[in-house]
């Protein structure tokens, strides 16, 4: 008998490559991809791969209970990627509480409900910090207890999320099976499609091919998004395992792989130097000063709410986020799960940067258009 794997954010820059990852697994006979919109290039893509498995578009949000209802029926497998990622906190906060909390809770409802037994939940490292920029973490592991304490609604709510998907590990299925649930925190993500590499690169295309430094102090060691998702597929194989899943259930996992240890900034710069772009080099203010920048700014849009509406360009946290040392092990997931990046650093970094390419060539094309 074949399974059935329930995919949330499927057309997300993670979701869309752990759909193209999961039509090689055995026995399996059904992918229902679930986002809110799929655009039709990816729609075109999932129609092709039809010939290999059948895929089942699911075009719903994760806040209607019936959408959910009908998405867990028959279900085998739950892989829960689809959340409101918002790192400078524009987005309202009412928002991003309901999408990344309430939405998680609802499809745990549900997945009781349907009586589906297994439930993995895409986390983020920010539900483990970084707090300060003084603080040094370098080679964390799951052991160590690290957890935010910023109040900004994605670290946030991604945390009480997190929590939730784990404290229900165990839960009594309504055919009187149990819930096996884990969840895996990701490093920043990088790879084709990447939004926030996107609005990098095409800010410096506007810049003359400067990259703005904004991260220089920072050491992260940043994933490949084609290992991020394989790690989920283990994660999904392990749990189908009787033997393996009472040892993983409850439990998260960083998900890092073998790209260099460096700075956001040199990441984008290792990225699309090839095409001409290049750092920054001005000067850039003390560390320090920069924070108590963003705590300013962020009094002023404190006192302009009831009037206006004003987003601070940066505020205290994205500061500490983009300027800590900040570094994670894999080695529980490869323990636990038997992961092992599926792309070397290599593979990962040629792919992006053809994409980066393609990105470049686009600019340059629009620009010929204007100018005739």
């Amino acid at each position: 008998a074949g399974w059935i794997c329930l995919v949330t954010g499927a057309g997300g820059f993670l979701g869309q490559r752990i759909v193209r990852l999961l039509v090689e697994e055995k026995d399996l006979q059904e992918i229902r991809a679930l986002d809110k919109v799929f655009s039709p290039e990816l729609r075109e893509e999932f129609s092709k791969l039809q010939s290999k498995i059948k895929l089942t578009i699911l075009e719903g949000d994760i806040l209607d209970e019936q959408c959910l209802k009908k998405a867990c029926q028959d279900t085998s497998v739950i892989i829960h990627t689809a959340s409101i990622i918002d790192v400078m906190d524009v987005v309202h906060r009412e928002t991003i509480m309901n999408v990344n909390l309430k939405g998680t809770q609802l499809l745990l409802e549900a997945c009781v409900q349907a009586s589906v037994p297994i439930f993995i939940y895409t986390s983020t490292i920010e539900v483990a910090g970084p707090n300060s920029y003084r603080e040094i973490i370098q080679n964390g592991h799951e052991d160590e207890h690290l957890e935010s304490t910023w109040t900004a609604s994605y670290p946030y709510s991604k945390k009480l999320a997190e929590k939730a998907v784990l404290a229900a590990n165990g839960w009594a299925l309504k055919n009187g099976g149990t819930l096996h649930t884990c969840a895996l925190r990701p490093m920043y993500i990088y790879g084709e499609g990447s939004i926030f590499l996107y609005n990098q690169i095409y800010q410096a295309l506007r810049n003359n091919g400067i990259i703005k430094q904004s991260s220089k102090f920072s050491i992260v060691n940043p994933v490949y998004v084609g290992n991020v998702a394989w790690a989920h597929i283990l994660a999904s194989r392990t749990l189908q395992d009787p033997k393996k899943a009472p040892r993983v259930g409850g439990q998260f996992y960083y998900i890092s792989d073998d790209t260099p240890h460096q700075s956001y900034d040199n990441l984008n710069y290792s990225l699309s130097k090839e095409w001409g772009f290049s750092l920054d080099s001005r000067m850039s203010l003390p560390l320090f000063l920069e924070y108590w920048l963003a705590f300013l700014l962020e009094i002023v849009s404190f006192l302009l709410s009831p009037i206006y509406k004003y987003h601070p360009p940066f505020t205290r946290h994205t500061v500490t986020l983009l300027n800590s040392v900040f570094t994670f092990s894999y080695k529980k997931a490869q323990r636990d799960l038997g992961y092992e990046p599926l792309f070397s650093w290599e593979e990962g970094k040629q792919k992006t940067m053809e994409w980066i390419g393609s990105i470049v060539k686009e600019h340059k094309k629009s620009l010929k258009t204007k100018t005739h």
